[in-house]
């Protein structure tokens, strides 16, 4: 008996969003349609970087080229892109996505930011 795996459906998505998680120690990007469903992802460790190499802009590049790989067949054309944390493979993402193929609609900025931070420790008594 052969085990057949899941047919994959050819979905048709125009619209989408490419999250851009960037880190001191990696990238990792993840493309989505517009309810948040992941259609493909991909981070610096699976295009084969390794150590300090995860973080930087070129890496940035090479992942995002690797992303837009994987959606050709579902035929996204325009991409919102939401971008968190502080890593140096920020812009670089945005860069290669627009020349990927991808026309970019909107740029947001969504890296999570403490209003009061942490509880202080107590006050060391001697």
């Amino acid at each position: 008996m052969v085990k057949k795996g899941k047919k994959k459906a050819n979905i048709n998505i125009k619209r989408g969003q490419a999250h851009v998680q960037a880190t001191y120690n990696n990238t990792i990007v993840t493309i989505t349609d517009q309810n948040g469903n992941t259609v493909a992802q991909s981070s610096a460790g699976v295009c084969g970087f390794k150590g300090p190499k995860k973080a930087t802009p070129y890496a940035a590049s090479i992942i995002v080229k690797n992303v837009v790989e994987r959606i050709e067949n579902v035929g996204m054309k325009e991409i919102d892109v939401f971008v968190k944390g502080i890593g140096s493979g920020r812009e670089g993402a945005i860069r290669a996505l627009h020349a990927n193929g991808l026309q970019v609609i909107t740029i947001k900025d969504v890296t999570p930011i403490p209003h009061n931070g942490c509880r202080p420790k107590k006050v060391r008594r001697v």
